[in-house]
């Protein structure tokens, strides 16, 4: 049985995650300290506690979802002796990728923490509040090629691209916010629902060079090595291990489309994978994971009783 990790994106965030690996263990404790430390900010408690409208904030969401992410890793290692080597990949939706090289360990925690932030700050940065938009296009006439077309339409109003290939009929489409709203139009007459997503910035598009530029100086400061087992990354959907390559297609994923439905076929597929575990915070992944591998068994590690019983299902070869 193959086992791949999936680490979650944005939007997985909530006010109280991450509280009961923390009340738990003392290793998830220490991955939530390291990250403080690493950021020189509380982020801890505004996880615990929040307020909700400052962790949602791209700049703290991102580095809290890889901390529970991380804190559930070690959990698995030190409390249950379940390594990341038992699975064949990792993989991570968008900052999630992120967490998947933190998680195989690429990138260490403190720089994983600090590259994050500089991620979502950066991502702010790039387009003023109110100039980009988002859209889910949902439905079952929701497809790729429905997507492009509706992108393609929008595109003449200005930037409009497929941001995220989530499942079919969970597909993202990002850009100038007139240019989105012709999309949504063209999307309706297609057959597909339209909803607009309630978010800081249009994540993975052209609009977002400007944040590339900043993280592709900052990637090239940042160590990383060889991670303990390959990493479907989002750009390519295809597993990678050379540090170099690695540390270019971060900079590529910050404006490319999240090839995700694509990841998830071929680790179900070419990749062999009979067993999906999401870590972190939340259970998007494994919704997807369902229905685009309804063969493939996936579950979400959220909680210390989630963690408990996946690692004896695997320590006893379930």
């Amino acid at each position: 049985m193959t086992l791949a990790f999936l680490f979650p994106g944005q939007g997985s965030q909530s006010v109280g995650m991450g509280a009961s690996l923390a009340d738990a263990f003392a290793s998830a404790r220490e991955v939530f300290a390291e990250v403080d430390d690493a950021l020189n900010q509380k982020l801890f408690a505004l996880m615990r506690e929040g307020p909700e409208d400052q962790l949602t904030l791209t700049e703290n969401a991102q580095p809290a979802l890889m901390a529970v992410s991380a804190a559930a890793m070690r959990v698995l290692k030190v409390e249950f002796g379940v390594d990341v080597t038992r699975a064949g990949f990792v993989a991570g939706h968008s900052l999630g990728e992120y967490s998947a090289l933190c998680g195989a360990g690429a990138i260490s925690l403190a720089d994983t923490a600090r590259l994050l932030k500089l991620r979502g700050q950066a991502m702010q940065r790039a387009v003023p509040v109110g100039k980009g938009a988002m859209a889910s296009l949902i439905g079952p006439k929701t497809d790729l090629a429905l997507a492009e077309a509706a992108a393609k339409a929008g595109s003449e109003a200005g930037v409009c691209v497929v941001a995220n290939d989530n499942n079919a009929g969970n597909i993202v489409i990002s850009g100038d916010k007139a240019a989105v709203d012709r999309a949504i139009e063209a999307a309706k007459e297609l057959g597909a629902r339209a909803i607009p997503l309630n978010v800081s910035a249009p994540f993975h598009c052209p609009l977002m060079q400007p944040a590339a530029d900043e993280m592709a100086a900052a990637l090239a400061e940042a160590r990383i090595v060889a991670p303990a087992v390959p990493v479907v990354v989002n750009v390519t959907a295809r597993p990678e291990s050379d540090p170099e390559v690695i540390r270019r297609l971060l900079v590529e994923q910050v404006t490319g489309r999240v090839r995700w439905r694509e990841s998830m076929e071929w680790m179900a597929g070419e990749g062999g994978v009979t067993r999906f575990a999401e870590v972190g915070s939340g259970k998007v992944l494994t919704g997807m994971a369902k229905r685009i591998a309804p063969d493939v068994e996936a579950r979400a590690l959220n909680a210390p009783e989630d963690l408990e019983a996946f690692a004896k299902a695997v320590t006893s070869g379930e």
